[in-house]
């Protein structure tokens, strides 16, 4: 049945939430084109006879779930319905699809998440990327060109209105921060409460010279979070980090998981895996591990983390990262920047510039994209960052965004790692008056981590 803004809400959800959908524009630009739909839970407060509103919320990406929100903290889940949804191009919202063929799949994996270190290499990952992005080309349908953060906004702000919120109130991380970023440039009037973690630089995001991934310079914290990693791990780690990288520079190391299984470790494979150790303070133990099976292969691994990718939902996302940013549309250039980012940081510097390489083939335009000002007036802005390096979103950026938006305060988390949610009381005392009275911390705030 039909909600009184639209909402259909389903018979069956996941335990604990509300599912449902809403209908919005493809094009908010010529609403003739028809409509995508957008799949969205609630999470219930539970105190509903004292409730105070609804907070949005966004985990990042560009690509990622965000239907099933978490509850971010305890005491927001006493007093906010939390609605989550899945942005169009991802999840269970309309998507697109740029394979015919299962076999393509593999192309796909040769063409992203890894970087080349030979000439020849880049020459094969460049023509396997450029064949990918003629595929979404060719399969993906209007939906590609509809999928820019500028028409995401606009969905949110019919998501608002939807649930009857005058105002926005809104959690994002990583991704979500420019998502944010972006609604408040377009509706600044309609500003509640925006929390802003792990925070993009949305002037970097969107305009410059050279590919976009290497504009953001999240691979320059990387150095600083695995110091702070190692110092911290000095006393019981019997490995040489560097010694490491030389030997997989030289060919793959086999190892074997906790489960007995043999997995093989390349040099850009054992990059990324470090790479996803470092965004949480919290996985030291697994990346100790890890870095210790590759000194020592008798040393057992720890399994894998995450699991495999939603295909259509990364190349929806992957529509929306090329259509918001400018790049080069020469895919040669990657090298040079990634080599630059490399002296920068072994390893991370290449594996950041050359996820966007994508953008250099792939033409997606959307009439929707919004690419600034930023600095539009509105109520006051939360950032929430982590001072001793985030290999996503660097502390750097989150400092330069303060002062670029028309009101916005930076609240520090004094680790290393993506995100500062539930990893201090401190931060979450904050986030939790900042939706309930709308007080940001005073300037420099510094919240020690639990």
């Amino acid at each position: 049945m039909a909600g009184p803004a639209g909402i259909v809400w389903e018979d069956s959800c996941t335990a604990g939430y509300e599912c449902g959908h809403l209908d919005v524009p493809l094009s908010y630009q010529d609403a003739a084109l028809g409509t995508v739909r957008l799949a969205i839970a609630r999470l219930p407060a539970t105190d509903q006879a004292h409730k105070l509103g609804t907070i949005f919320f966004n985990p990042g990406g560009p690509g990622t779930s965000g239907r099933f929100a978490p509850a971010l903290t305890p005491a927001l889940h006493t007093r906010f319905d939390i609605v989550g949804f899945d942005p169009r191009g991802v999840g269970a919202s309309s998507k697109i699809h740029c394979f015919t063929d299962p076999s393509q799949v593999a192309m796909l994996q040769r063409a992203l998440g890894t970087f080349p270190l030979t000439r020849a290499a880049e020459q094969q990952q460049t023509t396997d990327t450029r064949t990918v992005t003629d595929l979404c080309e060719q399969n993906a349908g209007p939906l590609a060109n509809h999928l820019s953060t500028g028409t995401i906004a606009r969905d949110l702000d019919r998501l608002r209105a939807a649930f009857g919120e005058p105002k926005l109130r809104y959690y994002g991380k990583s991704y979500g921060t420019y998502l944010g970023e972006t609604y408040a440039n377009l509706f600044p009037g309609r500003v509640g409460t925006l929390a802003l973690d792990a925070v993009d630089d949305p002037a970097r995001w969107s305009t410059g010279p050279g590919p976009m991934s290497y504009r953001l310079q999240g691979f320059s914290d990387a150095p600083r979070a695995l110091q702070s990693f190692l110092d911290n791990c000095a006393s019981r780690c019997m490995f040489d980090y560097n010694a490491i990288l030389n030997r997989l520079e030289r060919g793959p190391i086999t190892v074997t998981d906790t489960a007995g299984k043999q997995v093989t470790i390349t040099y850009q494979s054992a990059i990324s895996r470090i790479h996803t150790y470092l965004t949480d303070a919290g996985s030291a133990p697994a990346l100790t591990a890890f870095l210790q099976a590759l000194a020592d292969p008798a040393s057992p691994a720890p399994p894998s983390p995450g699991g495999p990718p939603d295909i259509d939902s990364l190349l929806g996302g992957g529509a929306t990262l090329c259509s918001d940013s400018a790049n080069p549309r020469d895919p040669a250039v990657w090298w040079a920047y990634a080599r630059r980012a490399d002296r920068v940081s072994r390893g991370f510097g290449p594996y950041d510039v050359y996820k966007t390489l994508p953008c250099a083939t792939w033409e997606v335009t959307d009439t929707g994209r919004y690419a600034g000002p930023w600095n539009h007036p509105t109520a006051p802005i939360l950032l929430m960052a982590n001072r001793q390096g985030d290999l996503e979103t660097p502390y750097a950026g989150a400092q330069r965004t303060e002062h670029l938006l028309g009101n916005a305060r930076l609240l520090t988390l004094d680790t290393y790692g993506h995100g500062s949610r539930g990893k201090s009381a401190c931060i979450d005392a904050w986030l939790n008056g900042y939706f309930t009275t709308g007080a940001v911390p005073a300037q420099g705030t510094l919240c020690a981590p639990d």
